[in-house]
């Protein structure tokens, strides 16, 4: 069962990264845009809104991801003190203390992006953004998170070991 919850949330985490990595892209045209109409004297007069918004759905989207690839920054003063038939357990702590915060800041989160959306709450800038659709990929990125984090937790309670692609040599 455990396998199966983690087997779902591997392929949403591979399109949260890839979607991740098209935004970079997007990031770089749209400054490559911006470079060569200000040449003539112009502009697209959203750079600094949309990159804002790409940037943090960019980074919460690609959470997940990098959870699952062991890419995030680990500090194993603990782990390091610790036999290897123990690792496991502080493990399992660090990632339930991050799921509890990252879940009680994406119901908070979820809460304002319902408000914007009742409200119609619009950027008040020249594209007049409707603020749910940013907020709404930052809270998918968080789900994506919690998700992935719920699933490293009860892989790590039900086979007391570090899941071998997290592993730190």
């Amino acid at each position: 069962m455990i396998r199966l919850i983690c087997r779902c949330i591997s392929p949403a985490n591979r399109l949260a990264g890839l979607l991740a990595m098209l935004l970079i892209v997007y990031i770089t045209g749209h400054i490559l845009l911006e470079i060569v109409m200000r040449l003539f004297g112009t502009s697209t007069f959203v750079l600094d809104e949309f990159i804002g918004y790409a940037v943090a759905s960019m980074t919460f989207l690609g959470l997940g991801y990098a959870l699952e690839r062991g890419s995030l920054v680990r500090v194993n003063v603990l782990l390091d003190r610790l036999p290897a038939r123990w690792h496991w357990l502080p493990d399992l702590i660090s990632t339930l203390a991050a799921l509890a915060a990252f879940a009680w800041l994406a119901w908070f989160w979820g809460q304002s992006v319902w408000r914007s959306y009742q409200r119609g709450t619009l950027s008040e800038t020249l594209a007049e953004t409707p603020l749910w659709i940013p907020e709404g990929m930052v809270l998918v990125g968080m789900l994506l998170l919690c998700l992935t984090l719920l699933s490293r937790a009860l892989r790590l309670m039900s086979e007391r070991a570090i899941p071998p692609n997290t592993r730190v040599s």
